[in-house]
């Protein structure tokens, strides 16, 4: 399934007409399928390919080296995570994959309301983390003109999400999913679920397996070319918007049995704003055709509530 794609320098350097014409084509394409793929998103391609090479040597360690940058206590929102330890949703069925996460960095004094805990500094990779940082800061500025594009399509100012965002809780999380050694139980790495955040970056993984489920019911296959990267609607978002934009499910599948002797590789960044800012559902998105949906919440108190259900927080 090709699924839409958008051009967002007709956003950040077009003119009014293109402007125009981005904001109702991503628009429509969240309301329909909630993904995009997204080209000219101003993430570069060499910080990329630094990317997918430290993360790829660091997955290669020794897992007592990786196991040393597992912090107990931190729901897996910094460092390291096993293989097996987390879930989806309603699953039990652990997800075949370890990760990596790095979170925000504070750097202009504010005071947030929230702890963030510190990065984890993988020392046997010196460049691993100052990498991490730079691709944190690209995704957070492409994250922040889709979201400006989002708050015109929905009839808010067009900063309506910069303070919310600025300094926000937004995760940069490498996932490695390792070869399969054996039959599986199952012909699912990740299992089907929903994300948690407003939106997510995600760019291009290192081999097939994305999946989304239609209105139909149907589970298809998302493609996108090697220059794009393609961003869907979390949770949070439809929450906000009392389910005008659609948080669409997704899963990623076992490769062919040819492949299962290959390592994939993805690096979504969950864009999230900080803790303090109210989900509260938009009056603008309330109508007698549409009831508001659900309970008043703050980003954090969803969050919390999201990540004891998939298993990282007791």
């Amino acid at each position: 399934m090709s699924i839409p794609v958008v051009d967002l320098s007709e956003f950040t350097h077009g003119n009014a007409t293109q402007k125009a014409a981005f904001v109702q084509q991503l628009g429509a394409a969240y309301e329909t399928v909630g993904f995009v793929a997204v080209k000219n998103h101003g993430i570069p391609d060499k910080l990329i390919d630094s990317i997918y090479k430290y993360v790829q040597a660091f997955f290669s360690l020794p897992l007592e080296k990786k196991r040393g940058y597992e912090i107990p206590g931190l729901a897996g929102q910094r460092g390291y995570t096993s293989f097996g330890r987390e879930h989806a949703k309603g699953s039990d069925a652990p997800d075949l994959k370890e990760f990596f996460q790095f979170g925000q960095t504070i750097e202009d004094g504010e005071e947030v309301g929230e702890y963030y805990p510190p990065n984890v500094v993988v020392e046997d990779l010196p460049e691993f983390t100052p990498t991490l940082l730079e691709a944190y800061r690209y995704y957070e500025a492409s994250g922040k003109q889709l979201l400006r594009a989002i708050a015109l399509y929905l009839g808010l100012d067009e900063l309506y999400f910069d303070e919310h965002i600025h300094n926000g809780n937004s995760i940069l999380r490498c996932i490695h999913y390792p070869p399969i050694t054996q039959e599986p139980k199952s012909a699912i790495r990740a299992e089907q679920h929903e994300d948690i955040n407003l939106i997510t970056l995600l760019v291009g993984a290192s081999a097939d397996g994305l999946e989304i489920l239609t209105k139909q019911n149907e589970w298809v296959p998302v493609t996108s070319l090697p220059e794009q990267i393609v961003v869907n609607v979390g949770d949070m978002l439809q929450r906000l918007t009392n389910n005008k934009l659609k948080s669409t499910t997704h899963r990623v599948v076992n490769p062919p049995r040819e492949h299962w002797h290959t390592s994939r590789f993805s690096m979504p960044f969950f864009l999230h704003p900080k803790s303090k800012m109210s989900l509260k559902c938009l009056d603008l998105c309330i109508d007698d055709a549409h009831p508001k949906a659900y309970p008043d919440a703050t980003a954090g108190e969803y969050l919390d509530e999201r990540l004891r259900e998939i298993g990282l927080k007791k």
